[in-house]
């Protein structure tokens, strides 16, 4: 709505990127807003350009791994994504994802918004298509364990505290971003490529 995932799905994409052999592409899913309601929640334009619409669930049997990352809405996806996951029926009847390696990051307003319960209850997606969760435990070291600021974030995959919509993420969150883009990369290259 306001970016913040964009923001960590442009870091993740440089950390998916920076492992050779790998390249991370992003997707939007379709929007089930209408264009007066999002004037009234003074969402900003996306660039449909630099990251379009994926144009149908199908385009997912091309990739080797997935990083998603959504919104909160009271402790599960904001439905945007679960509109999307709902069209994947056909993958799921084909088991046309199984086996693939994937991961969720996440923005929320406050920081009791549901960052953890958020990829918890997105889990049931991954189950159903017999895909593997990969979260990233605290394989970023000690930037998992640092208190000097807020800092969204989870062993499940990078968050951002967006909020009210003006808090940008802070370098901290885009820095467990790129990691978690890397830590995904690593994991698809030896299952994909062994």
């Amino acid at each position: 709505m306001y970016g913040h995932v964009e923001g960590l799905a442009r870091r993740m994409k440089a950390g998916v990127d920076g492992i050779d052999g790998v390249e991370g592409v992003l997707y939007r899913v379709p929007e089930t807003l209408s264009a007066e309601v999002l004037d009234l929640m003074k969402a900003p334009e996306k660039d449909e350009v630099a990251i379009p619409v994926i144009p149908s669930a199908a385009e997912m049997v091309e990739a080797d791994g997935f990083l998603f990352g959504f919104p909160t809405r009271y402790g599960c996806m904001a439905a945007q994504m679960k509109a999307f996951f709902d069209s994947t029926g056909g993958l799921w009847k084909e088991q046309s994802l199984a086996g693939k390696p994937a991961g969720f990051f996440v923005s929320t307003g406050t920081q009791g918004g549901g960052q953890e319960t958020t990829a918890w209850t997105a889990v049931t997606q991954l189950a159903h298509h017999g895909m593997l969760f990969v979260p990233i435990g605290y394989t970023f070291g000690a930037g998992m364990f640092n208190m000097d600021s807020i800092r969204g974030g989870t062993p499940y995959g990078a968050g951002v505290y967006a909020g009210d919509g003006t808090r940008d993420p802070s370098d901290m969150e885009l820095a467990l971003a790129e990691h978690q883009g890397k830590y995904m990369a690593s994991i698809v290259k030896r299952l994909a490529y062994p």
